[in-house]
């Protein structure tokens, strides 16, 4: 029974509610080039950067055991996770201005699941396969030796790339150096490890060998969102519904470009027929675009039945790309880059912080009032750094230990000291707040953090 595309269901169902197996055909045109260029560049972008080292760390970088990421030749500490807001959020208000802007482009250019989906799994599927046509005579044929042993060369590359791209994953995480000796190791030797790259390869293998476009159209949440970021002035792909219809050969009169070939459905990853107008299984691929620009150029047709454009300049409207949501967005983009810069500026290469002492909040001893903190010193540097501790506003009389030694901390090292302030029952007037602060060779304010120095009621102690 032929499959028939319906926008009002999922296209990946049949009508008894089995799973439909989608098998897009191969396409050929300036958008499929301009995906594959790409998705190359990203693919080679997420494997090197944990080789490329920058400032003798590598590009990208998330030190576990340290608590430092390394990225680009910058390092932020833990103290520095508070920068992550403006990345979380930068990310959802970018989504939600390409969306408005641009519909789903990200999904069908530049999401990991399409790219390694479209661009290496299923290019593994094909070369050992066969085209579309093959492929679904393949799932046809009765239980055989050559389905058989297509079948199995082809989930087998699938676990070989799964254990790769986990191992790259992992290498994030360990660094290559660090996991190419674990790789020369027991299992047991590094369980956790081993444990964590053998259920993340299983999950990549079971995503991309079998769930594929499902996670898109169940799963993922931005599918479902489209219909409140997208608008009738969206770039969008759309059907020429106009200049298409009706549909019919070309030899007939009267009938419209559109000549029912179905060659948009046969090329569309998720199964749809977008000349049912905008349906949320679309990613905004193209290769509807260039199968469709194929047709027309065999039959001395223009090209852009089927285009990028606003539903408003598909039904013959005028496009607005200046409108109130994007200069929302706009101004919210702004504001948070510029949050974004100021905050940056003021990250410091060495972090401090400090905590009191486990136990009571000050101790009172025979004759001054004593409280006791931890302070650790951390150096974001590759390379080692002096310091010595100061403390600004102590009262007239009060007195420190473990502050005027100098110490060294290696680069990407921290330094746990230390800090007690007392001050003499005589001179004891109530808790005040001093300044401690980090300072360099040179003598400068590198880090500060402000201290409570406790006690109890003057009048006990006099």
């Amino acid at each position: 029974m032929k499959h028939e595309p319906r926008r009002e269901e999922l296209n990946s169902i049949n009508d008894d509610g089995s799973r439909y197996i989608i098998h897009p055909a191969d396409v050929r045109g300036a958008f499929t080039k301009a995906r594959k260029i790409v998705a190359g560049f990203l693919i080679l972008l997420y494997a090197a950067l944990p080789w490329i080292p920058v400032n003798g760390y590598p590009a990208g970088y998330l030190d576990t055991e340290l608590m430092r990421f390394h990225f680009m030749g910058l390092t932020f500490a833990s103290q520095d996770m508070w920068l992550a807001f403006f990345l979380i959020s930068g990310l959802g208000f970018g989504l939600f201005y390409v969306t408005a802007l641009a519909g789903r482009v990200w999904c069908g250019w530049a999401c990991p699941q399409t790219v390694f989906l479209e661009h290496v799994y299923r290019r593994v599927e094909r070369w050992i396969e066969g085209d579309a046509q093959a492929r679904k005579r393949l799932d046809n044929a009765p239980i055989g030796m050559e389905r058989i042993l297509k079948r199995g060369r082809k989930h087998v590359a699938f676990l070989v790339v799964s254990l790769l791209l986990a191992h790259v994953f992992m290498a994030y995480f360990l660094s290559v150096p660090n996991l190419w000796a674990m790789m020369h190791q027991a299992p047991g030797e590094n369980w956790g490890v081993f444990l964590f790259v053998f259920v993340y390869s299983v999950a990549l293998y079971f995503n991309f060998g079998w769930f594929r476009e499902q996670l898109c159209i169940i799963i993922c949440p931005y599918g479902r969102l489209q219909s409140a970021l997208i608008d009738e002035n969206s770039l969008v792909i759309g059907y020429d519904e106009k200049r298409g219809e009706p549909r019919g050969k070309p030899k007939n009169e009267g009938v419209g470009d559109c000549v029912d070939c179905t060659r948009c459905v046969q090329v569309c990853p998720t199964g749809i027929d977008i000349r049912q107008g905008l349906q949320m299984e679309c990613i905004g691929c193209s290769a509807c675009i260039d199968a469709c620009d194929s047709v027309m150029d065999k039959l001395n047709r223009p090209k852009g039945l089927i285009r990028y454009g606003s539903m408003n300049g598909l039904n013959g409207e005028k496009t607005k790309i200046v409108r109130p949501r994007i200069i929302l967005y706009t101004v919210l983009l702004l504001i948070g880059a510029l949050v974004l810069a100021l905050s940056l500026r003021g990250v410091s290469e060495t972090t401090i912080t400090a905590w009191r002492v486990n136990g009571p909040p000050y101790f009172l001893e025979e004759n001054r009032v004593r409280n006791q903190f931890f302070v650790r010193v951390t150096n974001k540097l590759n390379e080692p750094r002096s310091y010595r501790v100061s403390l600004e506003g102590m009262p007239e009389g009060a007195g420190t230990l473990g502050v005027d030694e100098p110490f060294t901390i290696d680069g990407n090292g921290d330094v746990l000291r230390t800090v007690v302030l007392f001050v003499p029952n005589d001179i004891y007037d109530g808790g005040f707040e001093t300044e401690l602060r980090i300072l360099n060779e040179e003598g400068e304010t590198v880090a500060f953090r402000n201290l409570n120095f406790a006690g109890p009621n003057p009048e006990m102690i006099k």
